[in-house]
């Protein structure tokens, strides 16, 4: 099969479209002729080296896919071949071919395109076990997602508001914050012209006025997320763009009985990932069915350019996904 590989040896770590080994599958699982896939900020951490997949996962880049199932292992009885399924996976997205566990599968609406399949896994299954499992996330709490115009940011905006949650976010443009409020909203704050919390303390009037925080920036938002969050207010970290190591004063947990949360979710067991795909699917696919909950695509490339596509997402030049079309 086709698939993109890591030129590690050259300067930039350039991508390359070349033929590689099909996948194998076993019995419980599909191989999938991959029709679509998308790009994460996570793929570009691996392509520099920073990220490695996870024991016996594929070195391929790419977290999820859409397309038609092409051959099924020995012991599947519930997919067909000719199947269109979407799924999360651990690697192996820019390809032609993947293996894929039956559990993880999820059916492909007939009148959804292949790439609104393959912008939906990796952002909205990362958005829900955060906000929804990790913080435990309820109707009429307040939540503040950082970085609202990204793939998960959308995701997550979509998600909290069909929740009956009131939504805060930031964003790094005018144009972003306009698409985050027009995505549900109440609050959007460009942190590039505005100190996120004293402009929510502002608009809440109220010193502490979040219950639950959704980051990406790590250390130099640290002091300030804390200083927004309730009593008992949870603060999920799904990243560390600006750092990882920080100070903390351990009185002001204590005093409001706040939550610190770590998280990822490539490296979950399989268990785990069918468990966040099940609960997810249960809460809110009809959204998605009759679209009230819908994927955000930026833009569409070729998987062969690739390298320009990985460019748009390291400059945060994107709103929601950008998709690469395999075929």
């Amino acid at each position: 099969m086709q698939a993109i590989t890591i030129q590690t040896e050259q300067e930039g770590h350039p991508l390359v479209w070349q033929t590689v080994a099909d996948p194998t599958y076993q019995a419980d699982e599909v191989l999938v002729d991959i029709q679509a896939t998308a790009i994460n900020r996570a793929d570009l951490f691996q392509r520099a080296g920073h990220y490695p997949p996870p024991p016996g996962a594929s070195e391929i880049l790419g977290l999820e896919m859409a397309g038609q199932i092409k051959a099924v292992g020995v012991d599947v009885t519930n997919w067909q071949v000719g199947d269109r399924v979407c799924a999360l996976l651990p690697g192996g997205g820019y390809a032609e071919l993947v293996n894929v566990p039956t559990d993880m599968l999820m059916a492909l609406p007939d009148d959804w395109s292949y790439e609104q399949g393959a912008a939906i896994s990796e952002v909205f299954l990362t958005a829900y076990v955060n906000l929804f499992m990790e913080a435990n996330l309820q109707a009429e709490e307040t939540v503040l997602i950082h970085g609202g115009g990204s793939g998960v940011g959308t995701a997550a905006i979509q998600m909290a508001r069909q929740a009956g949650c009131r939504v805060f976010t930031t964003a790094g443009t005018a144009e972003k914050v306009a698409y985050c409020e027009k995505l549900g909203a109440e609050l959007a704050i460009n942190y590039k012209q505005a100190d996120f919390a004293k402009q929510i303390q502002q608009y809440t009037d109220h010193k502490n006025p979040v219950d639950v925080i959704l980051d990406i920036v790590g250390a130099d938002y640290f002091a300030r997320n804390i200083q927004l969050l309730n009593l008992r207010g949870r603060l999920v970290f799904i990243s560390t763009l600006s750092g990882a190591k920080t100070q903390l004063d351990l009185r002001q947990l204590m005093g409001r009985r706040l939550r610190v949360i770590g998280s990822v979710l490539r490296s979950r067991s399989l268990v785990e990932k069918v468990e966040i795909k099940q609960r997810f699917l249960n809460q809110f696919w009809p959204s998605f069915l009759d679209g009230t909950i819908k994927p955000i695509i930026d833009s569409v490339y070729p998987i062969q350019q690739v390298n320009e596509a990985h460019e748009q997402i390291r400059k945060n030049r994107n709103i929601g996904k950008i998709v690469l079309k395999v075929v």
